[in-house]
């Protein structure tokens, strides 16, 4: 492959978008921008945006020391991403294990990971369980996220929940559009009561027509409704936004600025830069992508200031950032610092650990809600001081998802979001959704 004169680069590997071939790739930085640059020897080469401004890709990385597998499910043979289950090439363990208990769903989105509606059969309880016990034995207890399609379809998503309590896991995520939950209180209070810890709401503005561009409808009163709903039943919530360029990416200081005031119930924001993967609208272009340093500025900017863009670090590598915050009476946001992320290589299997114990702290928030103030309780233990900032906690973060033009396989070997398939081994979740130009998936059921 021809490099550009003037360009720094490393070399990866990626997939054809036509024909799914393992090929070549390479990383070449020009200026603010990087690409990922790849050629097929069939259907010749293809140059994606992967990265644009400040901070600059060269100080933003996470080394880490690879650790497989406790257990895997499949035999390295044809190599990455064609073994997935997890194999022993993988690098590491998982941190949120995705488990799909429904492919129905009450929304018909333009834009959908898993392309929901297309397979209507249900797993059993028993075959759940089966779910669960795997992502025991490959990683251990780590955090759960119960999606579909919409999970909230499924009356018996409550037992699902306490079947995973009992089995050992201690943080389980709904990820849902939230139309059930603004509509069904009752229902509510079950999955409380099962013990659901948080709420992964899709979210993707503070204005209707956004709504009507990405999902068809004008939902945003039933999201409203569903994060007061919440509120009252002291679950956590976590607002979700597709960030799709032209639709919604002037919205991002509004969506903060929302989750502030309705904090602590709102527990922070995870912004997804759009995907071109499952339901896909058309080839994309460079400007129908936002990059995470696009993101970062724009958190900076649309705030005025109030997040600064230094405060938002590296979380697994150029996957994702986040940043964690204290609310302070006067609304104002406290940076709680973590300047030791890039120093040195770390276990994978330890980074794993830290991501689960992060979401796990900042995504949860039942009780807290209703804690007085350290000003009302001058003489509160130390125990009630650590609720107190437990409950004024804030984050940021967001995860930028590969599709199959910006597929880096270095990457997707460090990917600890690990989605259970119907057989139960365990896929890092780009590789799960991965589809070719033409719709085809790797691994994805039904295409």
């Amino acid at each position: 492959m021809k490099v550009r004169e003037g360009s720094l680069t490393s070399t990866t590997e990626s997939l054809c978008p036509e024909c799914l071939r393992k090929i070549p790739a390479q990383r070449e930085v020009q200026g603010e921008n990087v690409y990922l640059v790849k050629r097929c020897p069939e259907h010749g080469e293809y140059r994606t945006l992967i990265w644009h401004g400040s901070p600059q890709w060269a100080s933003w990385v996470r080394p880490t020391i690879p650790t497989p597998p406790k257990e895997c499910f499949t035999q390295v043979d044809k190599g990455c991403p064609f073994d997935c289950g997890l194999c022993a090439d993988h690098y590491k363990t998982t941190c949120t294990a995705l488990l799909e208990v429904t492919q129905r769903c009450n929304l018909n989105c333009r834009f959908c990971f898993a392309n929901a509606g297309t397979e209507l059969d249900e797993p059993s309880l028993k075959v759940i369980e089966g779910w669960y016990k795997n992502v025991l034995a490959a990683s251990g207890p780590v955090n759960i996220q119960l999606s579909g399609g919409e999970p909230t379809l499924r009356d018996d998503l409550p037992e699902i929940i306490e079947m995973g309590r009992r089995l050992g896991f201690n943080f389980i995520q709904i990820n849902t559009n939230g139309l059930r939950l603004a509509e069904d209180s009752p229902y509510l209070s079950r999955l409380k009561i099962a013990g659901l810890s948080s709420v992964f709401l899709q979210f993707d503005g503070t204005e209707d027509q956004i709504y009507q561009a990405i999902r068809g409808r004008q939902l945003y009163d039933l999201k409203v409704k569903a994060i007061e709903n919440c509120a009252e039943h002291g679950i956590g919530v976590v607002l979700v936004p597709t960030l799709i360029p032209g639709i919604n990416t002037d919205n991002i200081g509004g969506i903060i600025k929302f989750a502030l005031k309705n904090h602590p119930a709102v527990r922070g924001v995870h912004f997804q830069p759009v995907s071109y993967f499952g339901r896909i609208p058309q080839e994309p272009l460079d400007e129908d992508r936002i990059t995470l340093p696009e993101v970062i500025q724009a958190i900076e900017k649309q705030t005025e200031g109030l997040i600064k863009a230094e405060n938002l670090k590296p979380h697994n590598g150029r996957c994702s950032f986040s940043g964690s915050f204290t609310r302070r009476a006067d609304g104002s946001l406290k940076p709680i610092l973590n300047n030791s992320c890039c120093e040195r290589p770390e276990r994978a299997d330890e980074l794993a650990r830290k991501t689960r114990t992060f979401v796990a702290r900042q995504w949860s928030g039942p009780e807290l809600f209703k804690v007085q103030t350290v000003k009302d309780n001058p003489g509160d233990s130390w125990d009630n001081l650590i609720q107190q900032l437990k409950t004024y906690a804030f984050s940021l973060s967001g995860m930028a998802f590969q599709d199959v033009w910006n597929l880096d396989l270095e990457r997707l070997k460090n990917c600890c979001i690990h989605v259970v398939s119907p057989e139960g081994k365990l896929i890092p979740f780009c590789a799960y959704n991965l589809t070719a130009k033409n719709g085809r998936s790797l691994y994805r059921k039904g295409r």
